[in-house]
């Protein structure tokens, strides 16, 4: 019932305030609509003025069992939404999100219809609206490789100068091998084989890129010579769902190619990829080097697919840590590091964590997945819900808020959320006669035997490369696999402690003859030729950022023994404590909440610490107070509008002086605080790493108050507002307080 009357808040919201545009601005209570709004660059490549979002929840309102809301909505998309608009859309994200979710509304209606009760009119307008979309996507596949463009004109196609694209040379992976699901359900729906011929063209010469001894693909490629691109290789954003529709492909249309293909990827991935409970990204050539040190959150998504494998060991494992990375910071930032700090601060409301929790429980029958399905419906609620609906998170540290609900939230989350939490009473048909696109569009799979041509072309490599003889051939695995709950649990112990940095340590057991003690965190040295031998003895890279750090990465599987890869191990983990040690002069982010109308707390920005004056994570309440703007707005010499300034929070410029100057001389004013706004037009918390005012070389003891520092996007926020209002409070504190 929770998670209906949290679907009813996000739906109702955008109907009421959004619709017909694509979607929902829920802080500003309004709908997106493409050209009317600042360009947000790719992102808006999956705005193409056909109301996006409604499209995105047909198949969501059925399973919610909202049949008269999807009887009304899908009236409303045959009368109102046209798809020969003259924009240039993204080929992936109009294919998973629009074809997608006209084919799942199709789905869905003709299962209605059969039932007898509902959609009696129908009489496959979804699907002939599918294959008028189909139709318009078709020119992207107009290429001498059959890798589709990575965008097209919806009126124009691709060629010619008003179709304002075409001219890309680049795609990535995922984009090109994730159109299979929705383009052979067309076809074979339609009878029309001229789809499932592209998609399966553009998935063989991707497998025919391969690197064939690693047997990785990398994230990006020319879409007319075939060369990769980038070749940094793992399983989130970028390549995530060729992997999913490799696999999925063989559950939904029965053919083996897909299967083998997919087995023979998931051998290398566990090979190279998989760092249990981690998943880091290589180098397709040298599968052995670590192409980066942080994870995105896209790749949460590959535990739900290793329970479709049957592979449920390591699902559990690299959940459990996503889970641990969840809790501490209330969302899956969109990537984290190795030891699970924060690398990018946004969580845009990804479903992901949600879907591989519905098949962990679906696989295992552990209640513990409904734990965890219970934290992602109460983080939620506490710190996404807004009165217009969900906001997206632009800063999971600091609670900020950014102003965009994407459709795959009420296309995929409450799905999921909804399956993990339903009995089977409560659903309103078998989802297992189903199989799940990447966007959660439910496609029937009696599709398997619907007609097809036998024509489709297909580049089906030698049976001897294809010996997948190791590998099961798997189907979605639902049986309960553990009758014994302390299996599950045994595996996840470890790696919640990994995630807390307080793994048990047991005395070292050395065998006879290993010689003297490894080396101790403690005492390595990055420029010592000794230490970087014992280092490869263990299993631990070294790698050189361009920023001048070093990051060690370790692979067991390379340590000269097993001895040495425990040491390997014990060396990690005494280096992320000691890591840990120096990152506590490194201040976490502060928050500025502006609580005073009409905002009420629901704007939220990230701001910058200062290592000097109230240390506001030790604070319950925060520091809460008018702005005014400092005179001279400098702060560098005596403040001149002292009356103005006493008791209030005062505004000051970047610049010209050092900031505990800026501090002393707004405190001898009587300030309560102060917020730095910097002087560099267009600088965002968006694109900047995290700034930290430091003192100025002598004793700060003196300064008792806060300061905090705003890059120039959200500085001009806090002015615009005070322009507006004139007056107006915040709350400057660790983090954003309930909204309310």
């Amino acid at each position: 019932n929770q998670v209906v009357e949290m679907f009813d808040h996000a739906y109702q919201n955008y109907m009421d305030h959004a619709y017909p545009a694509d979607e929902l601005m829920p802080l500003t209570c309004r709908g997106r609509v493409r050209g009317l709004e600042p360009s947000r660059g790719d992102i808006d490549d999956a705005l193409g003025k056909f109301s996006l979002t409604l499209i995105d929840t047909l198949d969501t309102l059925v399973l919610l069992n909202k049949t008269t809301e999807f009887e009304a909505a899908v009236r409303r998309v045959l009368s109102d939404v046209r798809l020969d608009n003259d924009i240039v859309v993204s080929v992936f994200e109009t294919n998973i999100r629009v074809l997608g979710g006209l084919l799942g509304g199709h789905s869905m209606a003709v299962m209605l219809k059969e039932g007898g009760q509902h959609m009696q009119w129908y009489q496959d307008e979804l699907l002939h609206m599918a294959k008028d979309l189909g139709l318009r996507l078709l020119p992207a596949f107009n290429t001498s490789s059959g890798l589709p463009y990575p965008r097209v004109n919806l009126k124009y196609g691709v060629r010619g100068p008003e179709t304002r694209t075409g001219t890309e040379t680049d795609t990535c992976t995922a984009c090109a091998g994730t159109i299979i699901l929705e383009f052979a359900a067309l076809s074979r729906f339609t009878g029309d084989p001229v789809f499932e011929a592209h998609a399966r063209r553009a998935l063989d010469f991707l497998w025919e890129k391969r690197q064939r001894n690693s047997n990785l693909v990398g994230t990006t490629i020319n879409i007319h010579s075939g060369e990769w691109v980038r070749r940094d290789s793992g399983v989130g954003a970028g390549i995530d769902s060729y992997y999913e529709y490799l696999l999925k492909a063989y559950i939904l249309l029965g053919d083996d190619l897909f299967l083998q293909r997919f087995n023979i990827h998931y051998a290398s991935i566990m090979k190279y990829i998989s760092q249990p409970p981690l998943l880091l990204d290589v180098h397709i050539h040298k599968p052995l080097l670590p192409a980066r040190t942080w994870m995105d959150s896209l790749l949460a998504f590959f535990p739900g697919l290793q329970v479709l494998k049957g592979d449920i060991r390591p699902a559990i494992e690299t959940h459990e840590m996503l889970y641990q990375v969840t809790k501490k910071h209330n969302f899956l930032p969109e990537a984290f590091t190795t030891d699970f700090r924060v690398h990018w601060a946004q969580h845009p409301l990804r479903p992901e964590f949600a879907e591989s929790t519905y098949f962990l429980y679906k696989a295992t029958g552990d209640p513990y997945y409904l734990e965890a399905g219970r934290t992602i419906l109460d983080n939620l609620n506490r710190f996404a819900r807004v009165p217009c609906g969900f906001a997206a998170m632009k800063d999971v540290r600091t609670g900020s808020h950014e102003d965009r609900m994407d459709s795959f939230f009420l296309a995929e989350m409450f799905k999921y959320l909804f399956l993990l939490f339903a009995d089977a009473e409560d659903l309103p048909f078998d989802v297992e006669d189903y199989v799940f696109t990447t966007e959660a569009h439910l496609l029937p799979l009696s599709l398997s035997t619907a007609p097809h041509s036998s024509s489709i072309p297909s580049n089906r490599t030698s049976e001897e490369e294809l010996d997948d003889s190791n590998f099961d051939w798997t189907c979605p695995n639902t049986r309960l696999l553990f009758p014994d709950p302390a299996f599950p649990r045994n595996l996840r112990e470890p790696i919640r402690s990994a995630v807390d940095k307080s793994c048990p340590r047991p005395a070292a057991y050395r065998e006879p003859g290993m010689g003297r003690p490894p080396l101790r965190a403690q005492d390595f040295m990055a420029n010592n030729p000794e230490h970087l031998e014992l280092l490869r003895r263990m299993g631990v890279s070294l790698i050189h950022l361009k920023d001048g750090r070093v990051q060690l990465v370790q692979h067991a599987t390379q340590a000269v023994s097993a001895v040495a890869a425990e040491d390997g191990v014990r060396f990690m983990q005494e280096m992320m404590e000691l890591s840990s040690q120096q990152q506590k002069e490194q201040l976490p982010p502060r928050a500025i909440q502006i609580v005073s109308h009409p905002f009420f707390g629901r704007v939220v920005l990230t701001a910058g610490p200062a290592q000097f004056g109230i240390d506001l994570s030790k604070s319950s309440t925060g520091v809460r107070g008018f702005v005014t703007v400092a005179e001279p707005y400098s702060g560098c010499t005596e403040i001149t509008n002292a009356e103005y300034v006493q008791g209030h929070i005062a505004l000051l410029q970047r610049g010209q002086c050092m900031f505990a100057e800026k501090a002393r001389h707004i405190q001898k004013a009587g300030a309560i605080g102060g917020i730095v706004i910097d002087d560099n037009e267009g600088s965002s918390s968006d694109t900047a790493p995290l700034f930290q005012m430091a003192g100025d070389g002598r004793s700060t003891d003196d300064i008792t108050l806060p300061l905090l520092f705003l890059f120039h996007k959200e500085g001009n926020i806090l002015l615009e507002a005070l322009k507006e209002y004139r007056e107006v409070e915040v709350l400057l504190s660790d983090k954003a307080r309930d909204r309310g």
